[in-house]
């Protein structure tokens, strides 16, 4: 009888000299699938599915990935399909980090799984959604803990795989997202030296309690710092363009010319190509210091023209703002009260696979109440935000001042 689905040992040797290859052609500075770090070794298919590839797997095939399409990237409320969430952001870091990868002779299975993964944890309405989150998370912990932690999305994306639904990825991946923040433009980016789970858990504990702490990180691999510069070089030029479709600014309220370019396009072709003349055969990633500074201005005038801009964050602050503390606020009295029709209970903690690991082997709840309320309103879609807010009338007055910009509005 033949055996479909089992590899004779011929084909195994084949496979296997693929992976030794693989390995082989890689820049000595790369990340070989054989220094994979992982808590739990014994994994199917390996032989086809090496280390980094696994963890995309991983990720991708996770619950909480489909969300992605219907998380704000930078503008919330339009019915506009041509504007960037964070499904189509993590794939133009991964197409960036990959081409940067490929020149430089870097993991790509690596970059992949650290791409498709570093946004995981971000929550409904984008930064914004994050910061009233934090702001809630820290009263609510302050009160019923007596010590103040702190909500920042690259740190619970690594919670997410880490320890909420427990995915099992390696040591580098799980350090590329939670050191993935792009917020910081630098000209040279170096790998740590994080080698093992013992010190990750660490620091990851310590940016609940300092909320400066996980600007200090920095991947333990260079295919982790490729990422990082990528995320900086995806959304830097595609925020501009996703802005003038809004047409709350127009394009000449930004600097009409600069070296690495004023056009999306631009600005990706010449950075990825400054960073990869740069680095080869180096430890580093690196650019010139001229490119350095307008890359840093550029982002420093989006900041200025387009997050800081009163009529892009006016929606946030009299809507979303006083709505997350609401729910907030009635999901941790639910829990409290063991209200079991709950949405906290009947959509998260009830689900087999999101909820497990809240509960001990009785099933019985056992995960501190904040931590259970920050992780569900963090996995929440902007859709399902605002309708979970109407379904128990968190606040029907800031819920009115949610107005969506229509596809035929005049």
């Amino acid at each position: 009888m033949s055996n479909y689905f089992e590899f004779s040992e011929s084909e195994k040797r084949y496979l296997e000299s693929i992976n030794e290859d693989f390995d082989r052609n890689l820049s000595p500075y790369a990340t070989k699938n054989s220094d994979a770090i992982r808590r739990i070794e014994s994994r199917r298919y390996d032989i086809i599915r090496p280390a980094y590839s696994y963890d995309t797997d991983s990720i991708i095939h996770n619950p909480l990935y489909n969300r992605y399409a219907d998380k704000t990237q930078v503008f919330s409320f339009y019915r506009n399909d041509d504007l960037t969430r964070r499904a189509l952001h993590v794939q133009f870091v991964s197409k960036v980090a990959k081409t940067i990868g490929r020149a430089l002779r870097l993991n790509q299975e690596l970059i992949e799984a650290m791409a498709l993964g570093h946004d995981m944890g971000h929550t409904p309405f984008g930064h914004k959604g994050e910061e009233y989150l934090s702001e809630c998370y820290g009263e609510g912990t302050l009160k019923r803990k007596g010590v103040r932690r702190y909500f920042n999305h690259n740190v619970h994306s690594a919670r997410i795989f880490r320890h909420i639904l427990k995915t099992n990825l390696t040591l580098q991946t799980l350090s590329g997202i939670i050191s993935h923040n792009g917020e910081k433009v630098c000209k040279e980016y170096a790998p740590s030296k994080l080698d093992n789970f013992g010190d990750f858990d660490i620091l990851l504990e310590n940016c609940y309690t300092d909320n400066d702490y996980h600007k200090t990180l920095r991947p333990n691999t260079l295919e982790g710092c490729v990422v990082r510069v990528s995320d900086m070089i995806a959304y830097a030029g595609k925020d501009r363009q996703d802005l003038y479709k809004t047409g709350l600014v127009p394009a000449d309220s930004f600097k009409k010319d600069r070296l690495i370019g004023t056009k999306n396009r631009d600005i990706i072709s010449n950075m990825v190509i400054n960073i990869i003349k740069n680095s080869i055969d180096s430890p580093s990633l690196n650019m010139d210091e001229e490119v350095f500074n307008d890359l840093r201005d550029l982002i420093s005038e989006n900041y200025r023209i387009i997050y800081g801009d009163d009529r892009l964050n006016a929606p946030y602050e009299e809507g979303v703002k006083p709505l997350m503390k609401g729910l907030y606020a009635r999901l941790t009295d639910d829990l409290l009260n063991e209200n079991k029709q709950s949405p906290v209970y009947r959509h998260y903690l009830n689900d087999y696979i999101m909820g497990s690991s809240y509960k001990d082997e009785q099933g019985n709840i056992t995960g501190d109440v904040d931590d259970i309320v920050c992780d569900f309103i963090a996995s929440m879609t902007d859709d399902y935000f605002v309708d979970i807010c109407k379904e128990l009338h968190i606040d029907d007055e800031a819920i009115k001042k949610l107005k969506y910009h229509e596809y035929f509005e005049k």
